[in-house]
């Protein structure tokens, strides 16, 4: 496999997930009037649900697949992915629904904690920061097209068809990984899969200043960007009236998150995963300052060309940030690199769900809550940032290691 090859799998890998989300975003009204829910805001638990699955899981995929390899858990998750879709797509029930998207969120894990697994253990240093830039980079072309390929599916059938549509892809994706994706994981790096094997690969990601605090401040941005999701069929619909043009507005910010990707992807080598991501951390900071500034001062609503190009500029500081938070987390632990991205995952995926949970719940209207949101968690962000680095930020960091010679990349 070359390394375009890799990269490219890898992101489809990671889209599988994302695809699960951001494809029944139009979706949303019509899930709550055929199931009768009737609290507009409960729409959002369709979302939750899958993501608090999502990011329990992965705390069992990393030990797994640093005892098993990385090829084994990650065609059981799929799997698991699979076949909850084509249920979801007969279920009869809300309740039922969201059991079935939790379930598939339990198996959509796997796609992410074993890919950075699989990244990391090829890769390390601003190489790896290099190669999740490209991967962040295709995987941000699904929130382009998810929204909009959602709305065609309902144009010609219902709402169901959408997870008949994601189990489908995710089968074809399973297919190329079978096939065509070598283990990985090296034979020196296996480790016990018991008790006292796991609970020490956790001590030593948690006892880890600059892993604990980076993921920390991972999380609380992505709470940030959940709570978007979760409010973003109400804020383009209810506030602005986008109707069939929010998967527009949705893939518009999406293709910026994507753009800026592809520039960290040429930069990191260069300048370093510490010196952009922290520029850009600022940066989000003062754009949704300024954001928040207008949101609460300015005309009520925000002249929707106001919010996006402010919501865009804002958003293509997470692209360096990203990418480069995970590489900064996972780079000190390369030896425990299944167990320390299930941690990763865990605290990211489900805290940043919990905390875009209760963004969502706050909306009242107005863009208010979540504007306010993006800017306090950009100070907790960087608080968990200068604990990281003891208090000084951009600091010049060693060379990366090559990549691993033994996969052939090339």
């Amino acid at each position: 496999m070359g390394k375009r090859e890799f990269i490219a799998l890898a992101a489809f890998l990671m889209a599988v997930n994302s695809l699960a989300i951001d494809i029944m975003l139009p979706a949303l009204q019509q899930i709550g009037a055929s199931l009768q829910v009737d609290n507009e805001n409960h729409r959002q638990y369709v979302v939750t649900a899958y993501l608090i699955g999502f990011g329990s899981a992965q705390l069992f995929y990393g030990p797994l697949s640093d005892r098993f390899g990385r090829r084994i858990p990650l065609l059981i998750g799929l799997f698991i992915y699979v076949v909850s879709a084509f249920g979801i797509a007969l279920i009869p029930s809300f309740a039922g629904l969201l059991i079935l998207r939790l379930i598939q969120g339990l198996g959509s894990a796997a796609t992410r904690v074993i890919t950075i697994s699989i990244v990391r253990d090829v890769f390390g240093g601003r190489q790896m920061a290099e190669v999740m830039s490209l991967i962040m980079m295709v995987f941000m072309v699904v929130p382009v097209i998810a929204p909009g390929t959602g709305q065609v599916i309902m144009l010609f059938s219902t709402w169901h068809m959408i997870f008949a549509f994601i189990g489908t892809m995710a089968t074809l994706v399973g297919i190329w990984m079978f096939f065509r994706l070598p283990e990985t994981l090296r034979p020196e790096n296996v480790r016990p899969f018991t008790a006292k094997s796991v609970l020490s690969g956790f001590a030593i990601f948690l006892t880890n200043r600059v892993a604990l605090c980076y993921t920390i401040a991972s999380t609380f941005l992505f709470g940030a960007l959940f709570g978007f999701i979760n409010s973003a069929q109400q804020i383009y619909n209810t506030i602005y009236g986008l109707g069939v043009y929010t998967p527009l507005a949705f893939g518009g910010v999406a293709l910026f998150m994507a753009f800026s990707s592809f520039i960290n992807s040429q930069f990191v080598g260069r300048f370093g995963m510490r010196k952009l991501s922290h520029f850009s951390l600022l940066a989000f900071m003062a754009l949704s300052f300024i954001w928040l500034m207008v949101q609460l001062f300015g005309p009520q609503p925000m002249p929707f060309p106001i919010f996006m190009g402010l919501f865009a500029l804002t958003m293509f500081q997470f692209g360096w940030i990203g990418s480069n938070f995970n590489s900064l987390a996972m780079e000190p632990l390369g030896h425990v690199a299944g167990t320390a991205s299930s941690v990763l995952g865990f605290m990211s995926t489900v805290g940043g769900a919990l905390i875009g949970a209760v963004i969502g719940q706050f909306y009242n209207g107005t863009a208010t809550p979540m504007v306010a949101a993006y800017f306090c968690v950009s100070v907790v962000g960087l608080i968990f940032v200068l604990i990281a680095e003891r208090g000084k930020l951009f600091r010049p960091q060693n060379a990366p290691p090559s990549s691993d010679p033994s996969l052939a990349m090339h």
